[in-house]
Parts: structure tokens; C-alpha cells; sequence
């Protein structure tokens, strides 16, 4: 039985920090996928938001043999939020993750990002910065930029200057613009392009999930791209998240450096168990793991979790943050 789509774009189990320090939030949990017709790693991968190798890794697969029909997997999606924001959107570099905040509610979806490539006519990563939704295209014409020509036709490939909306256009049915010159939020005709860094430097989001973020976008609203590949979050019953990530754009000398710093800043460097860091350090699997040297000492009896709802697709991330009590009823969204 195929895994209902309305489930995996934000997944069941949620952790929130202690005000004290800050507001941390975790999402995901231990997922199962019965594989069907036409699934394969990178495309799980891109539904999921979990790394290829680590569902490959975490099930005994050979990466090599196609997926058998009807095999069931275990996939763990733990992830950190990066930031907390009111309304807006954020997109994490090394998450491979674009954070859609609405209305007291969150939805994470999967992305493609640009690819490790430069030469003297362009660089294809995607940028950082603050941007803010200028345009919503249905079916869009693509504007082919002038880098793209220029290494078409340097390929020996045709040039066009603009391709029409259609089967054929890279941008699919949604396209996005952001206020970032030549970045675009669109869907993609290449799926297995998501959730992976082989795009001129636009996020490319599958079908499904666009289907679901374009009605809710609003022109004008802000968003910002961030570079964050370790994150921290600390639990309301004392434990202690660490997730590193691949520093895919070379922009840190020294992970362990950058996580130490972090860790001290937080108060809680003396407070972790080193080989579980390291360890960390060495797969950048891209999962939240409890990194704590020690269980905590009272810990929750029904732990820190917290159903997203009956979607399975919205969190109420101001649970602590801005009242006691939670709202009745399911999420507007």
C-alpha cells in the first residue's frame, strides 16, 4: 500500500525546547514506505526529505538493484528547524529544505538546489539572502537566462531564448519569483532532481508538493535563503539534539570547530558525548540524533511529541512560545 502523500510532507513526531534557552523545534520521526511500481532512492528521497545513502544504509539495500515491489522500509526524518519565524519562508542550504511558516503553522517540503559548479559565465549554487515573493506563474514560460544559453550552445545543444509553457518547460505547471535575481520557486520535470544540488541555482519542489505550497504563497511575502549544516536543539526534558549536514558549498573550515562553538554558545558543550559528535561529524547522515552524555533526569512520561494534525502536513510551532494551551481543532490550512 502506497504511503498517502498527505502524511509525508511534514511528519508526526515533534520536539520542543525549553523557553529558557531558546525555542528549538524537531519534526519527523520513524517513518515506513511500502515500495511501489517506479519508486527508486532518489525519489524516496525526494518525498521524504531523507538522504538516498541513508535509506539504502538504514534498510540493507544494495544501491546498485532497483527496488523490490512491496518491500517495506524504515526511514528516520528527524530533523532540526532552523529557525522559527512568524510568516514567511526559509530555505536551509544544507537541509535541502524550504520551512513554510503560515497563520501559526508549518509546513516542510523537500528541494532541489544549485549544483557545485562554476565557470566564467555563471555559478550555479543558490545564493543566501532576504528575498520577497514579487510574482505567481501558472503554466510559465521560462525566460532561459543568458548563462544557460551560453552553455547550451558551448554543449552544442539548440538555444532558445524562451520555452512555452508545457511538458517540455523545466519549470513545470508553478513557478515562483523571488526578489533574488534569476531564482525561482517552481516545480520540476525532473524529480529525481529533488532534493539533491543539480539546478542553475533555482529551487525545484516535485508535483505534489508544489500543488500544495502554491495556493497558500502570497505576493510580497519575505522569505530568506540561510546556510546552516549543523544544528542544535535543546528539549524541555533536557536533551540534547545535534544534526550535521554535508558542508556542501565548502563555506566552514572546521565542522567540529563551527559545532563547538555552537555547542558553547548554548551552554552545553561539557553536557554531550564527543564519539556520538564525531561520529555525527564523519556520516553527515542529516539526522537529528540525541547526542546528551547523560539521560535526562526526569524525563516527560509521554516524552515531547505532538500529532501535526490529521493531515499530517501542519505544525503549531508557537505551542509554548506564545500560550499555555493549545488551540482546538484541526490546522486552517
Amino acid at each position: 500500500m502506497k504511503t498517502p502523500m498527505k502524511t509525508i510532507l511534514c511528519i508526526l513526531c515533534l520536539f520542543f525546547a525549553g523557553q529558557a534557552l531558546a525555542t528549538d523545534m524537531i519534526i519527523g520521526g520513524d517513518v515506513t514506505h511500502t515500495v511501489t511500481k517506479g519508486d527508486n532512492l532518489y525519489r524516496l528521497g525526494a518525498r521524504y526529505g531523507v538522504f538516498w545513502k541513508n535509506i539504502a544504509r538504514d534498510n540493507g539495500l544494495d544501491e546498485k538493484q532497483p527496488l523490490v515491489a512491496g518491500t517495506v522500509l524504515k526511514l528516520d526524518t528527524r530533523k532540526i528547524v532552523p529557525r522559527l519565524i512568524d510568516n514567511g519562508i526559509i530555505i536551509n542550504i544544507p537541509d535541502r529544505t524550504l520551512y513554510f511558516f503560515h497563520d501559526k503553522e508549518l509546513m516542510a517540503l523537500p528541494v532541489g538546489l544549485g549544483a557545485i559548479f562554476q565557470n566564467e559565465y555563471s555559478d550555479w549554487k543558490t545564493p543566501e539572502g532576504k528575498f520577497r515573493i514579487t510574482e505567481k506563474r501558472k503554466d510559465p514560460i521560462w525566460y532561459v537566462p543568458e548563462s544557460i544559453q551560453i552553455e547550451y550552445a558551448l554543449k552544442g545543444k539548440p538555444v532558445e531564448e524562451t520555452v512555452p509553457p508545457g511538458p517540455k518547460n523545466p519549470l513545470g505547471r508553478y513557478a515562483i519569483k523571488t526578489s533574488l535575481p534569476a531564482v525561482l520557486i517552481h516545480e520540476t520535470i525532473w524529480p529525481g532532481s529533488v532534493y539533491r544540488y543539480m539546478s542553475h541555482g533555482c529551487i525545484r519542489m516535485l508535483r505534489e508538493h508544489m500543488e500544495q505550497l502554491f495556493p497558500l504563497v502570497e505576493v510580497n511575502m519575505r522569505g530568506e535563503i540561510i546556510y546552516e549544516p549543523v544544528k542544535i536543539a535543546l528539549t524541555e526534558d533536557g536533551r540534547i539534539y545535534v544534526e550535521v549536514r554535508t558542508d556542501v558549498y565548502r563555506k566552514h573550515r572546521s565542522i567540529r570547530d563551527y559545532l563547538t562553538k555552537l555547542l558553547e554558545t548554548r551552554g552545553v558543550a561539557d553536557k554531550v558525548d564527543w564519539q556520538k559528535i564525531d561520529k555525527l561529524i564523519k556520516d553527515e547522515s542529516g539526522v537529528a540524533k540525541d547526542v546528551g552524555l547523560h539521560p535526562p533526569k526526569n524525563p516527560s512520561p509521554n516524552g515531547t511529541a505532538s500529532k501535526a494534525g490529521v493531515t499530517g502536513r501542519f505544525i503549531d510551532y508557537f505551542k509554548g512560545k506564545f500560550r499555555k494551551t493549545e488551540e482546538a481543532g484541526r490546522p486552517r490550512l
